[in-house]
């Protein structure tokens, strides 16, 4: 996977913790720093650990798909992307529900935004691509734009508000259709 391809991938599946991190950012006031280190550490952890856990269940099943591996791919990269347009456009607001950084609250908040990740995980299996440089980069980028999200919150918040949830939803969904105009050829 071009170099290219994989950090858009990463910008693509970091985006919805990213809406997260941002809204954490505007409702904490207080050890900002220390918050922006946890987001970042469990975020970008999840988002690494996912795509190991997707490839290799990827593996174990990629015999009985792979004529048909490439749909696939595209049909879970569309269905994650579709879904984080979705959930872009749906009303209310993160801050206005407070943000916790516990740990079952933190836990539960990455586990939820990486499942796009562990699709893609799956993906990789099924396009026969290596997982630990991708989920090196993966994790390494939502780090760091989870970390930088809350740090900024307030004002990426006031700004940009989800669009940047939409934004990774688009580039997931371009993904998806390349891989399945270059197998369809």
């Amino acid at each position: 996977m071009p170099l290219s391809e994989l950090f858009a991938l990463a910008v693509g599946l970091s985006m919805d913790a990213l809406a997260v991190s941002v809204a954490g950012g505007m409702a904490v006031r207080r050890e900002r720093l220390r918050g922006a280190l946890l987001v970042g550490l469990y975020f970008g952890g999840f988002q690494a650990l996912m795509p190991v856990l997707g490839w290799a269940a990827g593996r174990t099943v990629h015999s009985f798909v792979e004529s048909w591996d490439h749909w696939l791919a595209f049909g879970l990269l569309a269905w994650v992307g579709g879904h984080m347009i979705k959930e872009s456009l749906s009303s209310g607001s993160d801050a206005e529900k407070g943000f916790d950084l516990g740990a079952a609250a933190m836990l539960t908040l990455a586990v939820a935004t990486s499942l796009d990740a562990l699709a893609v995980g799956l993906s990789l299996a099924m396009l026969k691509v290596g997982v630990a440089v991708p989920a090196l980069v993966i994790g390494a980028v939502t780090f760091a734009a989870c970390s930088l999200g809350f740090l900024f919150g307030e004002r990426l918040g006031r700004r940009f508000g989800r669009r940047v949830e939409a934004l990774g939803g688009l580039v997931l969904l371009a993904i998806g259709v390349k891989i399945l105009v270059e197998h369809l050829r």
